[in-house]
């Protein structure tokens, strides 16, 4: 069997990862995979690798979206170059994830998609398939995705247009594009995104829930961590916040506030920050920039006593993952998917925004010892969110589609 997914990128970030994966799940059964993509991580991948564009197509992509508020409508000649080479290939399954990032042109591939009638998994990370412009709209409580986009409020954020707001004839574009596929299965990592997918114009569609997996053997507690001598941490209460990127949506004023109430037993530490963002930090917290280092990750949510996730938008967060993995409770905003990952006995959910109730259930987890929550959280994270099952979880789903007899589904 020959496997083809599409995604922004191959095992490198959230999305590449999960991709990779899945493609290495199924070389491990015999199958042949391929992943289309426009750029590789550092180490890699095992799947046979075609790329989508170059550097110059996605510039012009690029000052389509931002000037004409066209993102997902460039890359004509890549993506023409893209369905030849599934012509070539002729995958017996498609799996999609992010069809967005400044290198696909969707009007092409799903023209395509529709001609070929092959059976397709598409995994949703975020909300842009079906809005007129954003990924996400949490953010602004918006909720004309649900009839008709036009007049957006996000117009200016990712992917960022700085001219006009085309998000009304976006909107209708993909309504039609994405709809009456064959054999179409969604995908989503939490219960939170599938009720947003069914009052949105992809309701039709089946839609299945696989939450996020990660490695078990890289994230487990500590026992000796010597990253709590290295920072002096053996007499402090440590609070631990990471992002690949810390701005307003990922809630960095929040530890910010937080830091000005918590006395000096608390200390805050925050990881994936650039160094110019470090050095503006008040003198009470702890600035790491990103790493993809799983030792060092490991480390430092084991030394936390609880991790805070104040994301203002978010499906299924895989830090609040790690962080139970490595026997640390997690106190998160009331945010898209990201309460579903704890219970009462592993972590607390707070209203989003409020710095209150985010202070008291910190000063509330902190005053019970950890050994309390941590056996419970990894408990939970070998329970629900061992990689190994949730990749298995997506093969079924490609399994049963290539099983599934042709239905052309959608309105």
């Amino acid at each position: 069997m020959k496997v083809l997914q599409i995604n922004t990128t191959a095992n490198t970030g959230s999305t590449g990862r999960i991709a990779e994966e899945i493609g290495l799940m199924f070389q491990k059964q015999g199958h042949e995979s391929f992943i289309a993509c426009k750029s590789v991580g550092p180490s890699g991948s095992t799947s046979q690798i075609i790329r989508i564009g170059n550097k110059f197509d996605e510039y012009m992509h690029g000052i389509k979206s931002r000037g004409l508020d066209r993102h997902g409508f460039g890359s004509k000649c890549a993506t023409e170059n893209l369905v030849n080479e599934i012509d070539r290939i002729d995958p017996d399954i498609i799996g999609l994830h992010n069809v967005h990032g400044y290198y696909l042109n969707v009007e092409i591939l799903f023209k395509y998609l529709k001609a070929v009638k092959k059976p397709i998994v598409w995994t949703l990370h975020d909300c842009w398939p079906f809005t007129g412009h954003c990924s996400h709209f949490e953010y602004v409580s918006c909720d004309k995705w649900k009839t008709e986009c036009g007049k957006c409020p996000l117009y200016n954020r990712y992917p960022a247009s700085w001219l006009v707001d085309n998000s009304k004839k976006n909107f209708q574009q993909k309504k039609k594009l994405f709809n009456g596929i064959n054999n179409l299965t969604l995908v989503t990592p939490s219960q939170w995104l599938k009720n947003q997918v069914s009052e949105s114009f992809l309701s039709d569609y089946q839609v299945e829930v696989i939450h996020n997996g990660i490695d078990l053997d890289c994230f487990q507690p500590i026992e000796k961590n010597e990253l709590i001598s290295t920072y002096g941490l053996s007499e402090k209460k440590v609070v631990l916040g990471v992002a690949s990127v810390w701005d307003r949506i990922k809630g960095l004023g929040y530890f910010i506030d937080l830091s000005k109430r918590l006395d000096d037993s608390f200390q805050i530490i925050l990881i994936g920050l650039p160094e110019k963002k470090i050095k503006e930090l008040p003198a009470n917290m702890v600035g790491l920039q990103r790493t993809e280092n799983v030792e060092m990750l490991a480390a430092f949510y084991s030394a936390a006593n609880v991790f805070v996730n104040t994301t203002l938008v978010d499906n299924f967060p895989t830090t609040n993952l790690e962080a139970l993995a490595c026997g640390t409770p997690v106190i998160t905003f009331d945010t898209g998917g990201s309460p579903e990952s704890i219970d009462d006995e592993t972590g607390t959910v707070v209203p989003k925004g409020d710095v209150d109730a985010l202070y008291k259930a910190v000063l509330n987890m902190t005053s019970k010892e950890k050994s309390r929550y941590s056996e419970k959280c990894r408990a939970r994270a070998l329970q629900y969110y061992n990689k190994e099952d949730r990749f298995k979880d997506h093969q079924n789903i490609y399994e049963s589609a290539l099983q599934t007899p042709y239905i052309v589904r959608g309105k």
